[in-house]
């Protein structure tokens, strides 16, 4: 007679086993390697303007560049990894690192020359002012 073995489906224990194949590819070799990323970003909308935040944790302002061309807003910008590995045994490396770039296609009824970027506490903040033509207008209406 054949027994059949009932094992239980982990995802966490799948996910673990996945990150450290990873992990031992990023290690291999001749030390850390740059690991793809790419920080998370909320649009929102007012009657006045589009408002982006990217969260750039560790990075300072001169490791990122914010561009406006042909409608397209572009984040771009590098994490460096700590390089004293020397004396150090990592058994986990999750924060990513490397180069990224972000790009969104802007809406119509922007004014492109009206963007404004600020920069703290690993919070990139982009104001852009939509278009004066583009803003809603209120019209008295007289009853007679």
């Amino acid at each position: 007679m054949k027994m059949n073995t009932l094992s239980i489906w982990n995802p966490i224990h799948e996910m673990d086993e996945l990150f450290h194949g990873r992990l031992a590819s990023v290690l291999g070799g001749e030390g850390l390697q740059s690991v793809a990323w790419s920080p998370v970003v909320d649009i929102e909308e007012s009657a006045e303007a589009y408002t982006i935040r990217a969260e750039l944790p560790g990075l300072s302002k001169e490791k990122v560049k914010v561009t406006v061309e042909n409608g397209v807003l572009t984040l771009s910008g590098e994490r460096d990894l700590e390089r004293r590995v020397e004396t150090k045994t990592f058994h986990r490396v999750e924060r990513s690192h490397g180069t990224f770039t972000r790009s969104f296609t802007l809406p119509e009824d922007v004014d492109a020359e009206s963007v404004v970027a600020n920069f703290k506490d690993g919070l990139l903040e982009i104001q852009i002012a939509k278009r004066e033509e583009a803003l809603p207008k209120s019209i008295e209406v007289r009853v007679e």
